[in-house]
């Protein structure tokens, strides 16, 4: 090492031994005489004091540097108590440039005001700053934590490929082309799902990985196209089994990154209760304005609008008080998310209550409204009616807006919960029915000898945990029986040759003794960011892709030659083995386009 200490970690015991540093120039001040530098490194920064010479007056910030020196206490009143290094400061008795820096992009103190593009294409800059490095070594005590758990509690470690074949898991799949096989692609895995439940049938037991995953799907701020799961398989388990060991995760995780102790046992909550109540299936659970259903109290009703299968609402606390522009502006928002408004009322300090939805509505039905929703003199009243879901999944959106206007959530608390009992299936749009988690999700031992019969109330043994109104992790119990897996195959209107070609090599080896079995999938970014009390899971992934898709650092994805498009087969013809082609292999350079 070219250095004997690392900058970050010099305190007061350290005065009088001479020491070499290595780092960069995170700031300079010439005070006549005399320049003050912060060298930083990644432990920490430390005050270097030079007298004035051709050296010193060179430095700029950001320059990579050497410094030799002696340690000394810093003159009584100038500590500087908000650094760990506060007491003491190095005295220079020599300094080396190793290497010299550009003008800046910009200042690596205080870039949070800049575009994310620009932090993201200066990214190893950026990464310079304490608090985005912060985030990247929490992510990776997350990640030697959970590898303590799972060896604690006789997991292996195994890896899955990530070039295999696709299928179809919820999202569009990534395509890699194959050279030595024109015409035939690879697809990077959407999870590592089919690989771990044949690790199950192969006997290991219990499994995990941090497993990167590849989704083709529209971003957004807590989604990327490659992303981290801590993936989790386990043997002859029921859901209980899978539960007690996630929250044993969970638990150290918290504990010894956030300081928090989560309670045992997380509470359970069903999918059911969980959209009633809050109008989502991640509820955060850190405030209330719980939702009211008004489908009974509007039975009779003359209004229109409110004839409608499910009539829902949420009260804004203090919401009357909002201007009309303020009340136009909710239902801009609603529109934005496909509804076609918000109705609402609005209730005055003696109690009558106003808005034009009010006008519509009965006298007995205004007089006992407020008290059936639980608002009070000065509150707003927020509506939704039609199809239980969409109108749920509105309210629900209003509420956690509500609660972000009106100051609502405790942005120190942690809340974590159990969603658990979610539908099978659900409706396709075309007439069928569609997995709600993967067509391989048990159901739950009620419906397992009639979810066919009633695929619109079946429900799964699936679990999904929520921290803070982010769904963290999902998992369930697997279909290990061959005619139980037939059946939802036949629900989902797959055809077993079409089953065959997708998932054949699965249910070939569901021949030999499958063991039943369940896991679990932590979403490792969303978790971290979490922990680090970062936005975004952009910013605890050291190299990620902007909310476009692009990376601004590599200029990836980028346009790829014609020649490499040859050589890669990317506009191949597949042969059919019939054809007379070696399996299908054509020559390159014969594709046809």
């Amino acid at each position: 090492m070219i250095r004997t200490h690392e900058a970050g970690t010099l305190r007061a015991q350290h005065a009088g031994q001479q020491v070499t540093l290595a780092g960069w120039v995170a700031h300079r001040r010439d005070h006549g005489g005399v320049i003050f530098v912060d060298l930083r490194d990644a432990s920490g920064v430390a005050q270097v004091v030079l007298h004035e010479n051709a050296a010193a007056h060179e430095l700029r910030s950001e320059y990579c540097v050497k410094v030799t020196g002696q340690v000394r206490l810093r003159p009584q009143g100038n500590e500087n108590p908000e650094l760990p290094t506060g007491e003491i400061e190095v005295a220079a008795d020599a300094v080396d440039v190793l290497s010299e820096s550009a003008a800046l992009p910009f200042p690596i103190e205080g870039a949070e005001e800049l575009s994310e593009e620009i932090r993201l294409k200066y990214r190893y800059l950026d990464i310079r700053r304490a608090e985005v490095a912060r985030a990247l070594r929490v992510r990776s005590t997350a990640a030697h934590l959970a590898s303590d758990v799972m060896r604690e509690h006789g997991f292996i470690q195994v890896e899955t490929p990530y070039l295999t074949r696709s299928t179809p898991e919820g999202a569009r799949d990534f395509l890699v082309p194959v050279r030595l096989r024109p015409g035939h692609w690879y697809a990077l895995p959407q999870s590592p799902q089919l690989f771990k439940q044949l690790l199950m049938v192969a006997g290991l037991e219990r499994y995990y990985q941090l497993a990167r995953c590849f989704r083709d799907e529209d971003l957004r701020a807590d989604r990327q196209p490659e992303f981290t799961q801590i993936d989790i398989e386990m043997s002859f388990v029921t859901r209980e089994d899978v539960v007690e060991v996630a929250e044993d995760l969970i638990e150290r995780l918290w504990a010894e990154i956030a300081g928090y102790r989560v309670p045992r046992p997380i509470p359970q909550m069903t999918y059911a209760e969980a959209m009633d109540r809050f109008g989502s299936d991640k509820p955060d659970l850190r405030f209330g304005c719980e939702l009211s259903d008004l489908t009974g109290y509007f039975a009779q009703t003359t209004f229109r609008v409110f004839q409608a299968p499910y009539v829902g609402a949420v009260v804004m606390p203090g919401g009357a008080g909002q201007t009309r522009k303020e009340l136009d502006g909710w239902q801009d928002w609603a529109r934005a998310r496909g509804a076609r408004g918000l109705a609402y009322v609005t209730v005055a300090q003696d109690g009558a209550l106003g808005g034009p939805v009010a006008r519509n509505l009965s006298a007995a039905e205004r007089d006992g409204l407020a008290a059936e929703v639980g608002a009070g003199p000065g509150d707003c009243v927020f509506f939704a009616a039609g199809k239980p879901g969409p109108a749920r999944q509105l309210l629900g959106a209003a509420r956690l807006e509500i609660g972000d206007r009106c100051g609502l959530i405790d942005g120190s608390a942690w809340a974590f919960m159990w969603v658990v009992d979610a539908p099978m299936f659900e409706e396709d749009g075309a007439g069928g029915w569609t997995p709600v988690h993967h067509p391989f999700t048990a159901p739950l031992p009620a419906w397992a000898d009639k979810f066919e019969s009633a695929p619109e109330h079946a429900l799964a043994d699936a679990y999904d945990i929520v921290c803070n109104g982010n769904e963290i992790g999902g998992g369930s119990i697997r279909i290990h029986r061959a005619d139980v897996q037939q059946r939802v195959f036949d629900v989902l209107g797959l055809a077993r040759e079409d089953a065959e070609s997708r998932f054949g090599f699965l249910l070939e080896a569901f021949k030999y003794g499958p063991p039943p079995h369940g896991g679990i999938a932590f979403g490792f970014d969303r978790m971290t960011a979490l922990l680090a009390g970062r936005r975004t899971i952009r910013d605890v992934i050291a190299f990620p892709k902007a909310a476009s898709g692009n990376d601004p650092l590599t200029g990836a994805p980028s346009p790829i030659t014609a020649e490499q498009r040859r050589e890669a087969g990317v506009d191949a013809v597949p042969q059919s083995a019939s054809a007379g082609g070696s399996r299908g292999v054509v020559p390159p350079g014969s594709a046809q386009s």
